[in-house]
């Protein structure tokens, strides 16, 4: 028996995610999510776009632009693709592919023409249409045409295995089917659409059957026919489907649906590209070929056109617009994802030796064959090294340069450890005798001069209280640095934002300020001193000079800019500063903060501060008396990792504990002290609980189970509305969305209760109780729960479906218009 074991698969981690942006640097319209992440030497900065890993095989440039590409086969029975077939727009050029690809003249096809559709047809057959005529290539090389009549010509087709359909000038469809005998035979009569053929698909043929029943035709009276090819009532219309614009492109394939027992059925999709850049998705019957159950997503801004190409041995649909896209089956569950790579403009199915399933395309006037990479993923990533553990970064939207902060406990500057390894190697020496001095020599210049990879065998410990740190410039378009600032042995950076300054001698200027300790120790918390370093940035972004140095009394945790001045919290003190000739001055203070302050966000006049133990506090700057008044704060004592404010009298707050909290100012809050008749300022001096005299009110709670990193109000697609993304310790991506009607919320929380009971957790704890876990979940549904609805079997679908007054589809479409609303 071997015990020897090879990997198939690697699923890459993100975790720990320390800090996130969502922004789209690349102006790609889709925002990426510019995360940094690990720990120590082995951290990352790591830019995930949604979109499936292409791998690049192979690029060939093309004499001229092509139009179409095609693959076929001589034969069935072959493992591989035998020609590469390329349109262009007055030629047609014919590659074989055998162990590299180049061209050939004597495959049977025509080459003075351009090429509307090539297929392997039959079991050794081959087929070329182009606009005067149909060329059929027998596999004894003899070649059988069927040319058009008259004056007309062919201007769409569509192929399978075993029957042909063309449309003429005009709108006049002629169906062709193969005989026993391999012969391509005209059915007697022709079908006069009456409108101007655009797009036409046939269905591969069933297992086991002569033809396939149905033909779907696209016109450009916006409709979409369902034309009968079955024996008895050929070329006779099924069913209509209107269009809210042109379609561009038909394409019909069968996709696996999981069934009770292990077994699947495949379900007939029509898909159809609109020349608006929208594809819909037609569950089609494939009996009558009724067309029910309709679904649409938008791709891009152009016109989509749509390719059916094997993935991991079945079907799947390239859709191509100002994206290209993939609609494929996998792991129980429709995906429709984009492709990270260049935009294409026609593609077809590949097979080779060396890329068994792959893709060949045509972008401007180059060839490409392309591999796709690990199906079911959301997102692909390009990663960056760093060098410590990322703290906070900060984007400069000009130049779209990152200014990242970087800081290790236990760890050394490389001035230290340099003096270190010199005092060892030294140490070394003098502790040998006489005898093995030479010896101990060659051993000390050996340590001297031995580098190890720290991201392999990690840095070494400095012990408590010593801090490693600096400050990155780099271009996550480019991944490079352009700058690296460090700082002393023990000085640490925790805090950084990126502000502008009323006062500034050059109106407009873009500053960093960087919050960094002394000497700090964590347990208990002390330091020697804190400093705020404010730098002005120069060369477009990509150099940072410093202007100067702000000594504070501990340490500055949080930073933001607020009315052209600067936020700070330093320690449990929340203080406004402004920019001075030779360090920045401070102008107000509020010490009403009970530990320390974590986080500052801003809106209006409106101040957000978060305590790393006692919840968020709402704080009004007075600028009549120059003053922070703390008017509002919360009843729940919430060990606050992250917050953010979604409107004026609402937060988002997400604590170590990993629950997530919505909370909102009381509609008779008052922030306003003119409010107070008595004019002595009563409504603060008041208090309640201790605290302010005004309290928060919780309006949603949930527990997700893991630390909060990340937490702001963002839109993931374009076109999308905002919704609430969190990032987690544990390298979770989340997103809370809102409900925007009471119908919506009344049948997701039926769905819910269903599945609580349907769909138990595998260790037997109850969902709620989960959920619930420090504090009752509280208006808010759990979406991941719901969307395991597809995964059930049918039989339990149909039951829960029921209890819905819903079919089960329209149970699957509720819950995928619900994502794709808000992401992928």
């Amino acid at each position: 028996v071997s015990t020897q074991s090879t990997g198939v698969d690697e699923m890459e981690s993100l975790a720990p995610i320390l800090h996130c942006n969502i922004t789209d640097l690349a102006n790609e319209d889709t925002p990426q999510l510019y995360s940094v992440c690990g720990r120590g030497p082995r951290s990352t900065l790591r830019v995930l776009r949604h979109g499936l890993e292409v791998s690049e095989m192979a690029v060939s440039d093309l004499p001229g632009s092509p139009n179409a590409v095609w693959t076929v086969r001589k034969s069935i029975h072959e493992e591989y693709d035998s020609y590469i077939i390329v349109s262009f727009v007055n030629a047609t050029l014919v590659l074989s592919i055998v162990e590299k690809v180049e061209e050939v003249t004597d495959s049977g096809f025509l080459g003075t023409t351009p090429t509307l559709s090539c297929s392997s047809i039959g079991s050794d057959a081959l087929l070329q249409i182009y606009p005067d005529g149909i060329r059929h290539i027998r596999s004894d090389r003899r070649i059988n045409e069927w040319k058009t009549p008259g004056k007309k010509y062919i201007v769409k087709c569509a192929v399978n295995q075993r029957q042909v359909v063309i449309a003429l000038t005009g709108g006049e469809l002629v169906y062709f089917e193969m005989d026993q005998t391999g012969q391509l035979n005209e059915y007697t009569e022709r079908k006069d659409m009456n409108s101007e053929v655009i797009c036409m698909a046939l269905p591969r043929v069933p297992p086991g059957e002569q033809r396939a029943r149905f033909l779907a035709v696209g016109l450009a009276d916006e409709t979409v026919r369902i034309i009968s090819l079955d024996t008895s009532d050929c070329l006779s219309p099924l069913s209509t489907q209107a269009l809210p614009a042109r379609p561009e492109s038909l394409c019909i394939v069968e996709m696996g649906q999981q069934e009770e027992g292990g077994g699947s059925s495949s379900t007939m999709f029509l898909n159809i590209g609109l020349s608006i850049g929208v594809l819909t998705r037609t569950v089609m019957d494939s009996v009558t070929g009724e067309l029910s159950d309709t679904r649409t997503r938008y791709l891009g801004t152009r016109a989509v056109k749509l390719f059916r190409i094997p993935v991991h041995g079945v079907d799947a649909v390239l859709a191509i617009s100002s994206r290209t896209w993939l609609s494929y089956f996998y792991q129980s569950r429709f995906h429709l994802s984009p492709l990270s790579y260049d935009t294409l403009e026609y593609a077809c199915g590949f097979s080779s030796e060396q890329c068994t399933q792959g893709v060949v395309a045509i972008s401007t006037n180059t060839l490409r064959i392309l591999a796709l990479e690990k199906l079911g993923a959301v997102f692909n990533q390009v990663t960056m090294p760093l060098k410590y553990t990322p703290r906070k970064f900060v984007i400069d939207e000009e130049s779209s340069n990152m200014i990242l902060i970087e800081t290790d406990h236990n760890t050394f500057t490389e001035n230290s450890k340099n003096q270190r390894k010199q005092q060892i190697a030294e140490e070394m020496v003098e502790t040998a005798d006489d005898e093995s001095k030479m010896e101990a020599a060659k051993l000390a210049e050996q340590f001297l001069s031995e580098d190890l990879p720290e991201e392999i065998f990690s840095s070494p410990k400095a012990g408590n209280g010593m801090w490693a740190s600096q400050i990155r410039i780099l271009s996550p378009i480019k991944q490079e640095t352009l700058e690296i600032i460090k700082f002393e042995q023990n000085e640490a950076a925790f805090s950084i934002c990126i502000c502008q300054f009323n006062n500034s001698p050059v109106p407009g200027l873009t500053y960093i300020v960087v919050g960094t300790s002394r000497d700090l120790s964590l347990a208990p918390r002390q330091c020697s001193g804190g400093y705020l370093y404010t730098y002005r940035l120069v060369d477009d972004g990509s150099h940072m000079e410093l202007v100067h140095k702000t000594p504070v009394d501990d340490v500055p945790t949080a930073l933001c800019p607020f009315q052209g001045r600067l936020l700070v919290g330093v320690g449990k003190l929340l203080r406004i500063y402004d920019l001075g000739k030779k360090k920045l001055l401070r102008k107000c203070e509020n010490k009403h903060i009970p530990n320390l302050i974590v986080g500052i966000k801003c809106s209006g006049n409106r101040i957000l501060a978060s305590d790393n133990q006692e919840s968020v506090h709402f704080v009004k700057y007075k600028a009549g008396e120059n003053s922070l008044v703390a008017f509002a704060d919360d009843t729940f004592p919430r060990w606050v990792t992250q917050a953010t404010m979604l409107d004026y009298y609402t937060a988002a707050v997400g604590d170590k504990f990993g629950n997530l909290a919505v909370l909102r100012l009381p509609q008779d809050s008052k922030d306003n002290v003119e409010d107070d008749p008595t004019g002595n300022k009563a409504i603060w001096d008041r208090g309640l609980l201790n605290g302010a005299s005004q309290k928060l009110d919780m309006i949603n709670m949930f527990h997700i189970g893991e630390s909060v990193t990340y937490l702001e109000l963002s839109t993931l697609i374009p076109g999308g509305s905002e919704a609430l993304v969190y990032t987690t310790l544990s390298g979770t991506i989340g997103m809370l969305v809102p409900f925007t009607s009471r119908e919506d919320i009344d049948f997701f929380q039926h769905l819910e209760m269903h599945m609580r009971n349907e769909a138990p957790p595998l260790c037997g704890r109850d969902h709620l109780s989960y959920r619930s876990s420090y504090i009752p979940v509280k208006a808010t549904i759990d979406g991941d729960l719901c969307e395991q609805y597809n995964s059930l079997d049918p039989a339990k679908r149909k039951a829960i479906a029921d209890e819905l007054d819903r079919s089960p589809s329209e149970v699957s479409k509720k819950l995928e218009d619900m994502r794709t609303t808000y992401a992928f």
